[in-house]
């Protein structure tokens, strides 16, 4: 069945995290049909185990639904395509919503009638609107007896400007307002511009690895169609292929002869090297090729830096193999290949926040298999030597001697809190602690209040988040961008496992706070670190200058045991020979760092 351009309609959902898009998603699809009640499941778009398990959505999906308006709408009766684009919630993940926002032509801003706007919900709005999206206001959850409706509805209308009246009611649980919801995509967000008999050009939004077919890339044709047995070019990469199968996606992949101009659809042609697909990459025909490539989405600054190293050495190549293929499902992964002393060669990567951390090691682990090691994680500073140079530091291994520095330029963020002004006061402490400048506030309403800081990024990197949302009981939000570099004083904490610099756990800390956190690491690794044979002393030091010290005690067997009364001095011939053979011991011992050491840094109250 082959529809017309002006019945295609592409749009995405945004919103804070918890605050049901995946619920709505899950109603559009019952609603239209695409699903039969056997196959539906809660949260039927987040396919990942993960993603269930921690109930938050990790890849943006996208899902092509049929749907004819009710009476009384805009082409009412006739079908209409509707592709929706799934995007997750959490700050960790805004790349993966730039991506949904840039194939997309309206999105639908989802707000918890209970919660009301939140920070992400404002930042996903601004990349939103800065894309030119036709924005339709949605208030959910107005069955629940804590909901505000009209408080919610009030905020929305100052936000967006709109009127009260345009801000769509439902209850995605129960599926109440949501048929409006789909009459109001049909009605507002425009069909598709593109000229379908200008070349092709498909902007690249998403890819995943399938060890049979090779790489399927998902896309949206801006100009041209697609069709079966194409010619077909990746722009950036210059490669040619043959487009094997092109198709719609719904739950499965489904085969299409072609893809029509502004549609979202799959191409598979045989690709089995990661390097070639390139998300934000232009597919054009190989015969009569564009002039210039889609000037898709920004390229991704990864905000934070930790090595992954192979828990056996000789996985290193089977690591780079896991590292590509997982690039090509996840773009904001970036890798480059680095060595150590204590764990040899990992790979140094690149990541947008902790949860992304966190979820790229379970994921490796679960898709592919690999077990990894990872660092402490640490950001990137500028370092700008007595000879002038600037030299860019991901690592503390890579500082240059303290002698050579003549000062360290470290990244700032702007960080914006939207929380009850119950919980001004302890947010106020928390973002001072962690060296935070008041820039302004304003409230919103009469008892939420918006705070702005600038602070710098290495201090959000641990705990920030999890600090953020127990004193302010989960209410708090957080969002935040990064507004450049200045100068710090910082110092190269370094910790000695018998005398040994354990370059794993070494970082670059605020010379204010090296002290504090030089001794709790030591206390941390004394818990962690199983006992030997012999005294192992764990130390933390600046330069040469050791600031704290904690001792793993040895394990004794009482060799004394043997002897019953007679002289003391048999006693003390046993117990001097124990003491030469520890000796010796310690000479030849070497000190393994478990991996909940690793982790245990991070989470460092």
């Amino acid at each position: 069945m082959s529809i017309a351009q002006s019945h295609i309609r592409n749009f995405c959902i945004i919103a804070h995290i918890d605050h049901g898009k995946s619920t709505l998603a899950d109603r559009m699809l019952e609603l239209t049909q695409t699903l039969d009640t056997r196959e539906m499941e809660n949260q039927v778009l987040d396919s990942m185990d993960l993603e269930k398990e921690k109930g938050i959505t990790i890849k943006s999906h996208a899902i092509q639904m049929e749907y004819r308006p009710r009476s009384g709408a805009q082409g009412k009766g006739e079908p209409y395509i509707l592709n929706l684009i799934d995007t997750p919630g959490h700050v960790d993940f805004s790349y993966e919503v730039s991506r949904a926002i840039a194939s997309c032509e309206g999105a639908l801003l989802v707000v918890d009638a209970t919660q009301g706007i939140q920070a992400q919900t404002i930042s996903n709005l601004y990349l939103a609107i800065e894309h030119d999206l036709e924005i339709i206001p949605v208030l959910n959850k107005i069955d629940v007896e804590s909901a505000m409706p009209e408080v919610v509805t009030d905020q929305i209308v100052d936000l967006l400007g709109c009127k009260s009246e345009d801000v769509l009611r439902c209850s995605a649980k129960t599926g109440e307002g949501v048929a409006e919801i789909l009459d109001a995509i049909v009605e507002k967000i425009p069909a598709p511009k593109g000229d379908p008999e200008a070349p092709l050009q498909a902007l690249i939004f998403d890819s995943i690895f399938n060890s049979f077919r090779g790489i399927i890339a998902y896309f949206k044709v801006e100009q041209g169609t697609i069709r079966t047995g194409d010619k077909v070019k990746f722009f950036n990469t210059g490669k040619e292929y043959v487009a094997d199968e092109v198709g719609v996606l719904k739950m499965k992949l489904c085969p299409r002869d072609e893809i029509p101009c502004g549609s979202v659809g799959y191409i598979i042609s045989g690709i089995k090297m990661a390097s070639e697909v390139k998300v934000g990459d232009t597919i054009t025909l190989t015969e009569t090729p564009c002039e210039k490539a889609i000037a898709g989405f920004e390229e991704v600054k990864p905000m934070l830096f930790a090595g992954m190293y192979p828990v056996e050495t000789d996985q290193y190549e089977e690591l780079r193999a896991s590292l590509e293929k997982f690039q090509l499902n996840d773009a904001s992964l970036v890798f480059e290949p680095e060595s150590s002393l204590a764990l040899g060669f990992g790979f140094r990567c690149g990541f947008l926040g902790l949860l992304h951390l966190e979820i790229v090691q379970e994921r490796l682990f679960r898709e592919f298999g690999m077990d990894v090691i990872t660092t402490v994680p640490n950001v990137s500073y500028k370092v700008y030597t007595t000879q002038g140079e600037v030299l860019d530091v991901h690592n503390p291994s890579g500082m240059p001697a303290p002698t050579l520095i003549d000062h360290i330029e470290e990244p700032y963020i702007q960080a914006q809190v939207i929380s009850k002004s119950d919980f001004y006061g302890p947010i106020m402490k928390l973002c001072l602690d962690k060296r935070g400048t008041l820039k302004g506030q304003h409230y919103l309403t009469a008892d939420r209040l918006e705070l702005t800081y600038e602070m710098p990024l290495s201090e959000i990197v641990f705990d920030f988040y999890d600090r953020l949302k127990s004193i302010s009981k989960g209410y708090a939000s957080f969002d935040y961008h990064v507004c450049g570099y200045k100068e710090s004083k910082l110092v190269k904490l370094d910790i000695l496992l018998n005398g040994e610099p354990a370059d794993a756990l070494s970082s670059l800390i605020h010379a204010d706070h090296a002290y504090e956190f030089g001794r709790k690491i030591c206390e941390k690794l004394k818990e962690l670190i199983p006992r030997q044979q012999f005294d192992i002393a764990i130390q933390a030091a600046i330069g040469a200058k050791i600031i704290a010290r904690e001792t793993v005690r040895q394990v004794r067997k009482d060799v004394t045991a043997k002897c019953y009364g007679g002289d003391i001095t048999r006693k003390r011939k046993l117990l001097e020979k124990q003491k030469q053979g520890k000796k010796r011991m310690r000479q030849i011992g070497t000190v393994e760092v478990p991996q909940s050491a690793f982790m245990a840094v991070l989470k460092l109250d």
